[in-house]
């Protein structure tokens, strides 16, 4: 059961500064304004009529500006200062470092900025999802390139003297330097273009087994998603599974919720989306309850984030230990008779031609990160136009993967990102590295991690991510959180070292 509210500011205890005490409750006050947007922005996404979008616009924008005004106030800043010059131990200065981060980062905004961009988010939400069912760019056009306008003020809001782009880029990576992003774009783009053109040439086909025994009902699916969410431990009281338009993950650690979505005809789409969505909540579930309304009670970075996800999908439920314990659970829910080693395959076939991010494969998928970044960057610095996007984009599939999209449908309006946010793919590739370090760090500390995956003991897998990520909130910047979990600063060494045997395995190359 979670605790009630009253009980959620054990950690400020009374022997604490009072300069910190203040700042503390000055803080979860904002934390909690934040979380009930955080709901809202749920229910717009999986329970809300569609004409209820003027209406939540207007809600989250007032919600938003309050926060806002909060977290910027003079008595904000006062209540920093105060605290700074306090005796603090090391997690109540981190607290702290956090707070002065964000009040200064926010508080050349004006407010009314604030309030415009958070009504336009919702909006452009909203002609998103319509724009990309008719397949119509040019309906979200006009509203995408309002909403660049809108991110680069704030940009320069923040910051007139930096790259707007490099400014949005710090919302979800405040501690890794873009240059560095861009050496680990390049030490990828290196290793996977050959691997994937090795695997092409080697023209050797996987076992489809799910794909081949289809189509499948929605109930049959989420009877499917429901089977693997109780193997993963996934707590009721505390979660919940639903289906929205883009899968995604919303919460904190007493309430974190994930949704996904059903393809008829692979039924394993559904099946790693749920269990990528997991593995954010394992994320939101892992932070200390205690710290609740703290930063050291809030998940760090996207990629860090995106790390936890990309662990759970990849590294746990698309191994072939896994399916060797898996395997018959899912024979029973979709009808079939795989082997574990025709399942293992058939989650993990490359394709170079498909269209969909989210359907990519663990190779592909960082091909289609890398032309989001770039066409993102180019849109942002004002180098192409919203009308040329639609083109570019197809340029670059082309260029990258050998695919043209046959609507913009499936092109350049399947992400929902840029409905509320820019400068944000970089994440999702930050994680996969992240993830194949954590691995290789967890092997090292936890006996016989196949077995345990084989045989379904997955909480202490959950436990030592626990203890090595979630536990720390955000202590410690990116570099650190990550040498203090591997003993190594970042690297992609260990992705392309497992994605090498792996695949290369898979492909008899």
């Amino acid at each position: 059961m979670a605790a009630p509210a009253a009980d959620l500011k054990s950690t400020v205890t009374e022997d604490a500064p009072e300069a910190y005490r203040n700042l503390l409750s000055r803080y979860a006050r904002v934390a909690n304004l934040e979380s009930g947007a955080g709901v809202l922005y749920w229910d717009q996404q999986v329970t809300m009529p569609e004409g209820g979008t003027p209406a939540r616009g207007k809600q989250l924008a007032a919600l938003s500006a309050t926060t806002h005004e909060k977290l910027t106030s003079d008595e904000m800043a006062d209540a920093l200062d105060a605290a700074e010059d306090a005796d603090l131990s090391d997690e109540q200065a981190a607290n702290v470092r956090e707070i002065r981060r964000r009040h200064d980062r926010n508080r050349s905004l004006p407010e009314e900025l604030v309030e415009e961009l958070t009504e336009q988010q919702s909006h452009s939400q909203q002609v998103w999802k319509e724009a990309k069912a008719d397949d119509d760019f040019d309906r979200f056009a006009p509203t995408l390139e309002t909403l660049r306008d809108l991110h680069v003020d704030r940009a320069e809001a923040i910051d007139p003297d930096r790259p707007a782009y490099e400014v949005m880029y710090e919302d979800g990576e405040p501690y890794l330097p873009l240059e560095r992003l861009e050496e680990i774009f390049e030490e990828l783009k290196a290793g996977l273009v050959p691997l994937i053109e090795d695997i092409a040439e080697a023209d050797r086909d996987l076992p489809s087994p799910f794909v081949e025994a289809g189509p499948y009902d929605d109930a049959t699916q989420r009877g499917l998603s429901d089977a693997v969410l109780d193997l993963l431990n996934y707590p009721d009281d505390r979660g919940r599974l639903d289906v929205s338009a883009h899968p995604f993950t919303s919460g904190n650690q007493y309430d974190a919720r994930i949704t996904t979505r059903f393809k008829p005809d692979d039924p394993m789409d559904a099946f790693t989306a749920t269990v990528h969505e997991f593995g954010h909540a394992s994320y939101e579930l892992g932070l200390p309850d205690d710290r609740f309304g703290e930063p050291l009670g809030a998940s760090l970075s996207s990629g860090v984030h995106e790390s936890q996800s990309r662990f759970w999908e990849n590294h746990v439920a698309r191994t072939q230990p896994f399916w060797e314990g898996f395997v018959g659970e899912a024979n029973d829910h979709l009808g079939t008779d795989a082997t574990a080693r025709e399942a293992y395959a058939a989650v993990n076939q490359i394709y170079p031609d498909n269209l969909i991010r989210v359907e990519a494969d663990e190779l592909t998928y960082h091909l289609h990160i890398i032309l989001r970044c770039e066409i993102d960057r180019a849109f942002v610095e004002g180098d192409i136009g919203v009308d040329e996007i639609p083109a570019v984009w197809n340029e670059k599939m082309d260029d990258y993967l050998g695919v043209v999209p046959d609507s913009d449908a499936n092109g350049c309006l399947q992400d929902i990102h840029w409905s509320s946010r820019f400068a944000a793919f970089q994440g999702y590739t930050i994680g996969s590295v992240l993830a194949a370090q954590l691995d290789h760090a967890m092997r090292q500390d936890v006996d016989e991690v196949d077995q345990k995956i084989r045989e379904g003991d997955l909480q202490p897998l959950w436990e030592w991510m626990t203890e090595n990520v979630h536990s720390h909130g955000r202590r410690y910047p990116t570099d650190e959180l990550v040498k203090e979990a591997t003993g190594e600063p970042l690297t992609a060494e260990y992705f392309l070292e497992y994605v090498e045997e792996k695949f290369g395995d898979l492909y008899d190359l």
